[in-house]
């Protein structure tokens, strides 16, 4: 399980480390993406292939779908974990999620998420404000 929360910082070559406890866990290929709330999504090359694989099953109907598809299969480059445990950045990914200088680096369970610092220090801010809200809809619905 991916847990915690580490700041890195992006270099000059779009290069950032992953925390040695995340590449143990997502292995030497992976897979970057956009996120929401304008962050990234790193998976495992196992992970990516459950996500791809319930993208692919939900069809083509809805436009809400096939934009979500786009979004997050469209955006997907894989990457290699170089000898010194980065992961190159594409550009675009980069311009994305803002990410500028130093860099957070969240572990959210089957994935990691990549912040840029100042980004996710005002995102959970708002959501350290809502948790006790966010428990209760959660327990309601039986998450908690």
């Amino acid at each position: 399980m991916l847990i915690g929360e580490y700041i890195h910082s992006l270099d000059d070559k779009n290069r950032v480390s992953l925390p040695a406890k995340f590449r143990k866990e997502l292995g030497k290929k992976l897979v970057v993406t956009r996120g929401l709330e304008h962050s990234l999504f790193v998976y495992s090359l196992p992970e990516w292939k459950k996500i791809s694989e319930k993208l692919s099953e939900l069809g083509m109907g809805a436009s809400g779908t096939r934009g979500f598809n786009r979004f997050l299969l469209a955006g997907a480059v894989e990457a290699d974990v170089d000898s010194a445990g980065r992961i190159l950045v594409p550009d675009f990914l980069k311009k994305f999620a803002g990410l500028k200088g130093k860099v957070v680096m969240a572990g959210v369970g089957s994935r990691v998420e990549v912040w840029d610092e100042k980004a996710w220090t005002a995102y959970k801010s708002q959501i350290e404000r809502e948790a006790d809200a966010l428990a209760e809809r959660l327990g309601g619905v039986g998450a908690l």
